[in-house]
């Protein structure tokens, strides 16, 4: 009788599922890109919505977050896409939040999205809309993350490094001196597409093919990556299909790579081909996104702070604590968004059960509460290893010893060679406010 009672529980959990509103993703359509932002502090607190892609495209989010870290730091927000969602903006609040899984869930979307009551068309194939690990909760998320841990280990970390130097020394070597040129396109996407291409072991001539896929899932339409979501499914399923013979490769002959692991783990070599996908998007997007905009984001800021570039070229030993600067300073991943379990209170705010909670990395290492002079590079910062963005918890990021592995070596190298690396144009910025990147960082590098 217990059984056929919670069988017709489940039966009704799944019928209400389906009877969820579809909603449409937003494009860039749908953002007033004419009118100027306005001063945070000119605004009703109310009406502040720090989800804005444009405050990260025009690189105006730091006094949005200031005022509702002081004024508001639980601050409630509401769209029509998204349903009300609270934006946490001090480091204690999103640490809280980031370690207590039991109470606050991934597995109903760990960025900002559609509303609980909505869902997304049945063939969107955004990263939104894909099974993924860092979209589960335990125990699935553990056994399918170590699965795939082992790549990011201490041995295959080792085995590595002289991999990771070796292309390091190419790509500086063959760069245009006295010439200007994108720092995005030449160095931190080729060195990151590199070593995606090493851990998948992808065929090294076609791997722009995993940056294009990485970026493809998270662009908002109208970006000019893609104008629709047809066009995504086009070429998601364009990636699908590649990695769907690479599976089926892996499965007779197996190496040590990522493909392999999924392949043949015990709790990923069953999935179906969107979980496939999923799995990979994520690891294609943590090992290109993060790595890639903070050795772009690095040199933006110092040329921003040229006194901390000077006092790099005087100390090359600050490299290592540098390193945990650039990425608490440009927090690559802007947010990640948790769902309520439990009604309950976080800075004097009732929360409800199934309410977001978007947890702002990029505001919480900018709390001046943890970190002095937080706007600022400051790189030895006696604490900037306690910085936000690889995430704490069960979902802390798994490849953050190899992004700070890639990104050391890179400026290890950089100084070897150049005196000064010039930001010499306007800095173009990507329109989103989950992935903080850039799209063109126009530089001249000086040998020394």
């Amino acid at each position: 009788m217990a059984e056929v009672e919670k069988a017709e529980v489940e039966k009704a959990e799944v019928e209400k599922l389906e009877d969820r509103d579809i909603i449409e993703l937003p494009t860039v359509a749908d953002l007033d890109m004419e009118s100027p932002i306005p001063d945070p502090y000119d605004l009703p607190l109310e009406e502040i919505n720090p989800a804005n892609a444009r405050l990260f495209a025009e690189d105006k989010f730091e006094a949005y977050f200031e005022r509702l870290r002081e004024e508001d730091p639980v601050h409630l927000s509401e769209t029509d896409f998204t349903g009300r969602y609270w934006n946490l903006t001090r480091y204690d609040d999103i640490k809280m939040v980031d370690q207590d899984d039991a109470r606050f869930s991934s597995a109903k979307g760990f960025v900002l999205g559609p509303r609980l009551d909505a869902r997304l068309p049945e063939d969107s194939l955004s990263a939104l809309n894909l099974p993924m690990f860092i979209g589960m909760d335990n125990p699935e998320h553990n056994d399918q993350r170590k699965t795939v841990s082992p790549i990011v280990g201490p041995s295959s970390l080792a085995r590595m490094e002289p991999i990771i130097r070796e292309r390091v020394q190419n790509i500086l070597d063959n760069l245009p001196v006295g010439e200007t040129f994108n720092w995005v396109d030449r160095v931190s996407i080729e060195l990151t597409t590199q070593m995606l291409a090493t851990l998948f072991d992808f065929p090294f001539a076609e791997r722009r093919k995993l940056t294009w896929w990485s970026d493809v899932a998270t662009a908002q339409p109208g970006t000019g990556i893609i104008d629709s979501e047809e066009e995504r499914n086009q070429v998601m399923i364009e990636c699908v299909t590649y990695m769907a013979e690479l599976f089926a490769e892996r499965k007779a002959n197996p190496g040590h790579d990522l493909i392999s692991m999924l392949a043949h783990g015990e709790h990923t070599k069953h999935m179906n081909p969107m979980e496939h996908l999923g799995n990979l998007l994520l690891l294609i997007v943590g090992g290109n996104d993060t790595t890639r905009n903070s050795l772009s984001g690095g040199v933006v800021a110092l040329n921003r702070f040229p006194a901390e570039f000077e006092k790099l070229r005087g100390d090359h030993s600050l490299i290592n604590n540098m390193v945990a600067e650039i990425i608490r300073w440009q927090t690559p991943l802007a947010h990640m968004r948790r769902t309520a379990n439990e009604d309950c209170v976080i800075g004097g705010k009732h929360i409800r059960k199934n309410d977001q909670l978007v947890m702002w990395y990029i505001s919480g290492n900018r709390d001046t509460r943890v970190f002095e002079r937080a706007d600022e590079l400051v790189i030895d910062r006696p604490n900037a290893r306690q910085h936000l963005s690889f995430g704490f918890g069960v979902h802390r990021c798994m490849g953050n010893r190899l992004a700070e592995m890639q990104i050391r070596i890179a400026w290890e190298e950089i100084v070897a060679r150049f005196h000064h690396i010039e930001v010499v144009g306007e800095v173009e910025r990507t329109l989103s406010s989950f992935v903080k990147g850039y799209s063109n960082v126009p530089v001249v590098v000086h040998p020394r």
